[in-house]
Parts: C-alpha cells; sequence; structure tokens
C-alpha cells in the first residue's frame, strides 16, 4: 500500500498539474482578449488623431 509520503507527493503532482491547468486556461482565454483590446484602443486613438488633424 502507499506509504504517507508517497500520498503528499501525490497530492502535490495533482495540485502543481491543477495550477498548471488553470494557468494555461488563463493566458489561452484571458490574456489574448487583452492584448486585442489595447491594440484596438490603440487604433481608434490613432484614427482619432489623424481625423482630427486633417480637420484642422
Amino acid at each position: 500500500m502507499f506509504e504517507f509520503h508517497q500520498y503528499l507527493g501525490f497530492l502535490l503532482f495533482l495540485t502543481i498539474l491543477t495550477i498548471g491547468f488553470w494557468l494555461m486556461f488563463f493566458l489561452v482565454a484571458f490574456v489574448q482578449y487583452w492584448i486585442g483590446g489595447a491594440l484596438w484602443e490603440l487604433y481608434k486613438e490613432k484614427k482619432a488623431k489623424k481625423a482630427q488633424q486633417s480637420a484642422e
């Protein structure tokens, strides 16, 4: 049967695996929208600045 330290090692492995899964989920799901939104805002600011300069 398993010893107590093997059980703790297994729990540590599951904890690290779970943390890695949720970190990967966060990076894939949310960070791309964050970067995309920042780029979209930058594009809109440059477009508004160009429109303001051409109106002058």
